[in-house]
């Protein structure tokens, strides 16, 4: 899709609409995502359901300091009639009714091009955990879907010369917004940052939603993130909202909805059923799900999680959460989704990709033996390797219509029993030194970064800070006998950038945002209470990076 004007020129100004302020840096595809009718829309949309988002918001925190003060996280009392009630979601396309494997990642031209071309059934674009928010990749990714839709993206590596464009049969493209809880500070509506979650999806289905129905599909976001029923509610309203406002049919953005919070695993039933015209199912969003246990549990010394590479599927608290996403899809007509495999190729080491692949076939039997419907991977590698394993054991479309988990009896005790193995010191550094170096990389406008063989990003960075802070906040012993307090995880710190510097190489280290990252990680991870999420105190320097780079 060629640009509006050349890169590097003098982007024309904007037409901004009464009540909006643009602060951020010129960019020269702004004009062609943020035209006049675009921007009316996205402040509309803005005034329309800022307040609702807000108080959402505000019961959220009600109910984590409940949690907190000792209050028991269970299933809602006055919801039992919706999840003991017969009723289904409305039934799924049928390009979606095989979703056997669906890969994710940025928003940016090649990953776009590759991830549509991988041979996965589903791509889906994400500017949530996969994206670093700079102005630059938020609009270049708005670029970039609009030119998918339209089959017109192509990129040119200037490193290489190498030509990439969208072959004829491509992935079914879903998008993931931001969620509720972040801003777009770089458009102030009323003198106030837009809800991000409004922007994003705002922006997309603004410019392709008409557009992909005239080409026989639709619609697809994937939502992040959420808490409860009636944040299901006012995504439904929302929804809504803008098909009306655009003209589209009713339930003509189909969803599916990430179940990646602890108070999440609790209302399964009643997020599908408030989104039961649109919903598309749920997926295991794994990493986030762990992060937001801690986030719950930190002040109960009795979860205390164990090293990041014991949390694995198998943990009882973990399994009671996939199998009953599976029984409440199954029971509702709905897929099913696995989670992240973050494993990536190892180049130049077969040995190690040996071993990475094994862990990926390992992780995608227990899914598909479990009744998932399909799974995510990171990397276009991995795809045939997922599928291989879905094939073989799923030779049907989905197993929507299977029993497996139906005789499930899950209770609150399941979901939420204690974590078990080891804390190590190797562990408490693996921590250290991921999390700075993704900080670095998030810095610096890089959301997905290959590090040790994995892609991280920031659900896993999310993981790496808090097991930190809970160890600390805790006081927790580790295997080795040395107790968690501040001067120990400075300490160690200061031995893991040493570490890095050395192991990156002068000219690696300069190019990363280092110095801020060390700062911001130590901060998060030593403050008194917990940061609800990393990447909000993050933005705050994002955003005061890309000023000083500007002035």
């Amino acid at each position: 899709m060629a640009s509006p004007e050349p890169l590097g020129a003098s982007p024309a100004p904007l037409d901004l609409p009464d009540g909006m302020v643009l602060d951020a840096p010129c960019h020269p595809l702004a004009t062609g995502v943020l035209t006049r009718g675009a921007l009316e829309f996205v402040r509309d949309l803005v005034r329309e359901f800022r307040a609702p988002i807000a108080a959402r918001l505000a019961e959220r925190r009600e109910w984590l300091m409940r949690w907190r003060g000792g209050e028991a996280l269970d299933f809602l009392p006055g919801t039992r009639a919706v999840r003991e009630g017969e009723w289904r979601c409305a039934p799924p396309p049928i390009e979606l009714d095989d979703r056997r494997v669906e890969i994710t990642g940025p928003v940016s031209a090649k990953m776009v091009i590759n991830a549509l071309n991988s041979g996965a059934n589903v791509f889906m674009a994400d500017f949530e955990d996969a994206n670093s928010p700079t102005f630059a990749n938020c609009i270049e990714g708005q670029w970039n879907l609009m030119g998918a839709v339209r089959r017109s993206l192509e990129y040119t590596a200037p490193e290489s010369g190498k030509r990439y464009q969208l072959e004829p049969r491509t992935a079914v493209l879903f998008v993931r917004p931001r969620g509720l809880h972040l801003f777009e500070s770089h458009l102030t509506v009323d003198g106030q940052p837009a809800p991000a979650a409004l922007f994003d999806a705002g922006l997309y289905l603004y410019h392709n939603a008409a557009e992909l129905l005239a080409r026989g599909t639709a619609p697809y976001l994937y939502l992040p993130k959420q808490e409860s029923y009636r944040e299901a509610r006012l995504w439904n309203q929302l929804l809504g909202w803008i098909e009306r406002k655009l003209g589209l049919p009713d339930a003509s953005v189909r969803v599916t909805c990430l179940i990646e919070t602890l108070p999440a695993a609790f209302q399964m039933h009643e997020i599908l059923y408030e989104l039961r015209e649109r919903s598309l199912g749920l997926n295991c969003g794994r990493w986030d799900y762990i992060f937001s246990c801690i986030k719950v549990w930190s002040e109960d010394r009795s979860r205390l999680l164990p090293d990041r590479s014991e949390i694995a599927m198998t943990q009882p608290f973990l399994a009671a959460y996939t199998r009953l996403l599976i029984q409440t899809c199954h029971r509702r007509g709905v897929h099913a989704m696995g989670g992240m495999a973050a494993q990536i190729p190892v180049k130049g080491d077969e040995g190690a990709n040996a071993r990475a692949f094994a862990k990926v076939r390992a992780d995608k039997l227990r899914e598909v033996h479990d009744g998932h419907d399909g799974t995510w991977v990171a990397h276009p590698a991995l795809v045939a390797v997922a599928r291989e394993v879905f094939d073989e054991h799923m030779p049907e479309p989905n197993q929507i219509g299977s029993a497996k988990q139906m005789d499930l009896v899950a209770t609150a005790q399941h979901l939420l029993a204690a974590p078990t193995g080891p804390m190590t010191r190797e562990g408490l550094a693996h921590n250290v030194r991921v999390g700075v170096q993704y900080l670095a990389a998030w810095l610096s406008g890089a959301g997905a970064v290959p590090l040790y063989d994995l892609m991280e990003d920031a659900a896993t960075a999310e993981i790496s800070r808090a097991q930190v802070w809970q160890m600390l906040r805790h006081n927790a012993v580790l295997s080795s006998g040395e107790m968690v307090h501040p001067e120990f995880v400075e300490r160690v710190l200061a031995e893991e950038l040493v570490r890095l510097r050395t192991e990156l190489g002068e000219a690696r280290w300069s190019a990363l945002r280092f110095a801020e990252a060390e700062r911001l990680f130590l901060e998060v991870a030593t403050q008194t209470s917990l940061a609800d999420f990393l990447t909000v105190p993050a933005y705050a320097v994002l955003l005061e990076l890309e000023r000083q780079a500007v002035s």
